[in-house]
């Protein structure tokens, strides 16, 4: 792949700039980028062919609409576009991208650029992650950097867009302005983006339901079909790239978040691990128990806490895993349906069929049955249940799109690995008063199974072994303990496409954060962090994973 060059030998100047502000063109033409935010705050621009197709089905949606007066489309399906990207859906009255087997949402943005610039030409600017692959900066960034480049500066400062960053054209690098550190860059030719005639304006309406107005609250249907007409686009706010190194993290609940994330109080206390001991578990491609010794070492005596057989256990033994029973096990059908409320999977209004009747099938749920979670009483199209219950793990426990209650118990896809655990008498920043845990990851490539995204096809690992680090104290003890239930229950990764590199058919983290760095957190992945503990207690708890798993 081409990387940038200077073209010239002028300076920036004293700021880097060039001499016009990015983006302004006399050209009228103007193409569509959409962009969704990842869980740094950082934009991250869809490809070319997956914007065209998400303006393709808005166009027809706009021209049905006029012709027959129906509403605009409210959902769009990604893996339409791109089958890696199967699992995800746009809904356009929020702004979310929903994604059906885990339920987490991120806010997507839509911005127009001069049909001349870096979008309408296909070119992306990216920078090298620390697995050693390529991120793009977003889409402004890109045509900030092109113009430049097209101006012959040799050097420019990213300060005015948000970031603290200089780029080096002819040395092609990236150099932290605070820290001084490097990374390369590089210049890429892909499918330039779809012409559209649509401007855009910025939302500037009274408060309402949408991402920009309601950020991190709220539970329930959402009752509001069409909040905005289709060229209401939240407004754009500056993303700012994580300063120093990153580690590879998948997707997590941030962003737009429809739920109030539950936080865990009066921990039972956890034994206290032996200084310099060390505890491995092993998994073999699925839930697993047993212990073994590290590098022919004998582990401590530290048994494993194992979740005490319950009614609930003994139930969830039989729990029936076919599609159709599972979603008539945790959902009660509705005789009358709700005249405004809207099913917040298909988005569709409950008193209409499902959006999904289309594309899945079913001899025992009809189109237009509604049905009622049995605990927290929210109500979806059934047959919109089953389709998110049969592009998941398949496993037999539901998952509440809106407020996350998890119905069963909840598994996911981890390959087969080893989780090892030491400690060791060092403090982290933050914690004075303690020693360190520390966890390490072991998985190897394999070959996916039938509950992965390709079964039969290989995936790698990359990064393995992973160390992380928690403080040995109570509530750092409490989260290795939940920790482990995770692990156990295939939890802490997944298989899929790598946020940092883009890779697909790979191991990549699971939507529970760990810290990857002990002694600097210019990343976000390292210490001292005073929220870590309660942030991670939350994830865990949103996967199910609570101090009720634990053995009394």
């Amino acid at each position: 792949m081409a990387a940038a060059q200077g073209a010239g030998s002028s300076s920036a100047g004293p700021s880097g700039l060039p001499g016009s502000a990015p983006g302004h063109s006399s050209n009228s033409t103007m193409v569509a980028v959409w962009e969704w935010q990842d869980e740094f705050g950082r934009w991250r621009p869809y490809r070319g062919n997956v914007c065209s197709y998400i303006e393709q089905v808005i166009q027809a949606s706009q021209q049905k609409g006029r012709r027959s007066g129906s509403g605009l489309v409210s959902s769009i399906p990604l893996g339409r576009a791109d089958p890696v990207l199967a699992p995800y859906v746009i809904d356009i009255p929020s702004l979310t991208q929903f994604r059906q087997d885990t339920g987490t949402m991120r806010a997507v943005r839509r911005h127009v650029f001069p049909g001349d610039s870096a979008a309408g030409q296909g070119i992306v600017w990216e920078w090298q992650n620390d697995e050693g692959g390529w991120s793009p900066y977003e889409m402004n960034v890109c045509v900030f950097l092109e113009q430049a480049r097209a101006t012959n500066h040799q050097r420019v400062d990213l300060g005015p867009l948000g970031y603290n960053y200089e780029v080096d054209f002819v040395a092609q690098v990236q150099t932290n302005k605070t820290t001084r550190f490097r990374r390369s860059v590089q210049r890429r030719l892909d499918a330039p983006y779809p012409v559209t005639t649509s401007p855009a304006p910025l939302h500037t309406g009274v408060g309402c339901s949408c991402q920009q107005c309601w950020p991190n609250s709220g539970t329930g249907p959402i009752t509001t079909r069409y909040r905005h007409s289709m060229i209401n686009f939240p407004n754009s706010s500056t993303a700012h790239q994580v300063p120093g190194r990153t580690a590879s993290v998948s997707s997590s609940s941030v962003g737009f978040v429809p739920y109030n994330k539950p936080t865990l109080t009066g921990a039972r206390s956890t034994p206290r691990l032996n200084a310099q001991s060390t505890l491995v578990l092993q998994q073999a491609g699925g839930p697993s128990t047993g212990l073994s010794a590290s590098n022919g070492v004998s582990a401590p005596n530290l048994p494993i806490k194992m979740l005490r057989p319950s009614k609930l256990n003994q139930a969830l033994a039989a729990t029936p895993t076919e599609p159709e029973a599972v979603v008539k096990k945790y959902l009660e059908e509705l005789k009358g349906t709700p005249a405004d409320e809207d099913c917040i999977i298909c988005m569709e209004k409950l008193s209409s069929p499902s959006g999904y009747s289309d594309t899945c099938e079913s001899s025992t749920i009809r189109p237009e049955a509604v049905g009622r979670l049995t605990s927290c009483q929210h109500s979806f199209h059934m047959l919109c249940m089953l389709a998110m219950y049969s592009n998941g793990n398949k496993d037999g426990s539901l998952q509440c799109p809106s407020c996350k209650t998890i119905y069963g118990e909840k598994t996911g896809t981890q390959p087969k690995g080893k989780m090892e655990i030491s400690t060791f008498p060092q403090s982290l920043p933050g914690h004075k008063d303690c020693g360190t845990i520390q966890i390490v990851y072991h998985i190897s490539r394999g070959i996916q199974g039938p509950e992965h995204p390709n079964p039969g096809m290989p995936y790698t690992a990359r990064g393995f072994p992973r160390y992380c680090y928690l403080p040995d104290n109570e509530k750092g003890r409490k989260v290795l303990e939940l920790l482990k239930v995770a692990w156990k229950r295939r939890l802490i990764f997944t298989v899929g496409t790598s946020n940092t590199t883009g890779e697909s058919n790979t191991v990549v983290w699971n939507e529970i954060h760990h810290k990857t760095e002990m002694d600097s957190n210019l990343s976000g992945h390292g210490y001292p962090d005073p929220n870590y503990l309660d942030n991670v207690l939350a994830e865990l708890a949103a996967q199910g994973v609570t101090e009720d798993c634990l053995g009394q």
